[in-house]
């Protein structure tokens, strides 16, 4: 099988992408993958050294742009277009894989004219502008939450998250029981500074009140010393990371998470049965984490606090009031596992083999 996956500009657009190309690879050890992504230093760093095909093309997105800025996108689409035109030709795809991202337009499209089958993945359960138009082109919508608006149901599959196989190893493990819980708080890649003022001052709080916790806390570079000396301060049991490359070690051990509300993130606390305290970044793209959010709390798993007027006090009352109660903190656990799609990747991988089956046969 040759795989075509375009996209990136972050890890949330990547990662997935690597996982299924990873697991194609696997399944069909004589695949070929080639990615077309930007020339960005993050799309570079997280696809060096896995062996994978790579492209870049020369575009840009319109959505928050002045309209100079965009005139200047559309202005690269035409030259886009034809590069990846000449990608595909030379490439031969089955399938061309969409993960999000400007860059999926010039290929997504280059595709529809040379007739190659596409799929398209979408994370959030509020579509980006890119997969929005993404998904007119594709022939298989892929999705890891239901979505607002929906794609047409008729070519729409509800697989799931692509998750890191660690995690999922770690998610079929018995959590070990401690006397003393344990938070763990997540603040993402973007605004985790909001999230660390908030979680500093819930702890000055539940200290003063003599309420025991332990704490396992990625702050982002920026904050971390401040926060690690805050807690050292208040006599705090902490673990203050500014990031966190065992996250299953860390969910095997939490027994509460707060954190933002990226897609992969409730994803992976799913996975784990990891019950959280849910603050959505409040500038995301069409409010999507907060979206994502309700999903996870209509399922029982979570509890969505808005950063809008949320102080200290009112988070350490959260984190104490569902720590003390043990009996429905185990209920909100087993509720997130409830929602977990751990065979998402090899889902995937199903209709991606399929597409690209019905495509041969057609030729």
């Amino acid at each position: 099988m040759r795989l075509i996956v375009a996209g990136g500009g972050t890890g949330g657009h990547l990662f997935p992408g690597i996982a299924v190309a990873t697991a194609v690879r696997e399944r069909l050890p004589e695949s070929r993958v080639l990615f077309i992504g930007t020339s960005r230093l993050l799309d570079q760093q997280a696809l060096a050294g896995l062996g994978f095909e790579l492209a870049a093309l020369e575009c840009g997105g319109v959505k928050g742009l002045g309209p100079a800025g965009r005139l200047r996108s559309l202005l690269l689409m035409p030259g886009a277009v034809a590069a990846a035109l000449r990608l595909l030709r030379r490439f031969q795809p089955d399938l061309v894989f969409g993960v999000g991202g400007y860059v999926t337009g010039p290929v997504l499209l280059a595709a529809k004219l040379l007739r190659v089958p596409i799929a398209i993945h979408e994370q959030n359960s509020v579509p980006g502008m890119a997969n929005r138009l993404a998904g007119r082109l594709a022939d298989r919508v892929l999705i890891s939450l239901p979505c607002t608006p929906p794609f047409p149901p008729r070519k729409t599959v509800h697989t799931g998250n692509p998750l890191r196989r660690e995690i999922l190893a770690a998610a079929g493990r018995e959590k070990q029981a401690a006397t003393v819980p344990t938070v763990l708080v997540l603040g993402g890649s973007q605004g985790a500074h909001r999230v660390n003022v908030l979680m500093m001052a819930a702890m000055e709080r539940l200290q003063a009140e003599h309420f025991a916790v332990r704490l396992i806390h990625q702050t982002g570079a920026a904050d971390r010393d401040q926060a690690a000396n805050c807690y050292a301060q208040l006599g705090v049991e902490a673990e203050v990371e500014a990031f966190i490359r065992d996250m299953a070690g860390v969910y095997s051990r939490a027994d509460l998470a707060v954190s933002r509300a990226g897609a992969t993130t409730c994803a992976e606390l799913a996975a784990m049965g990891v019950p959280a305290l849910l603050i959505p970044y409040p500038y995301a793209a069409d409010d999507h984490q907060a979206t994502n959010g309700e999903y996870y709390v209509k399922g029982g798993g979570c509890r969505l606090l808005r950063e809008s007027g949320l102080t200290g006090e009112i988070l350490a009352g959260a984190i104490s009031e569902h720590l003390r109660n043990r009996e429905e903190l185990h209920t909100m656990a087993a509720n997130m596992k409830a929602m977990a799609m751990p065979d998402a990747t090899e889902r995937i991988v199903d209709e991606c083999i399929r597409l690209a089956a019905c495509r041969r046969r057609r030729q």
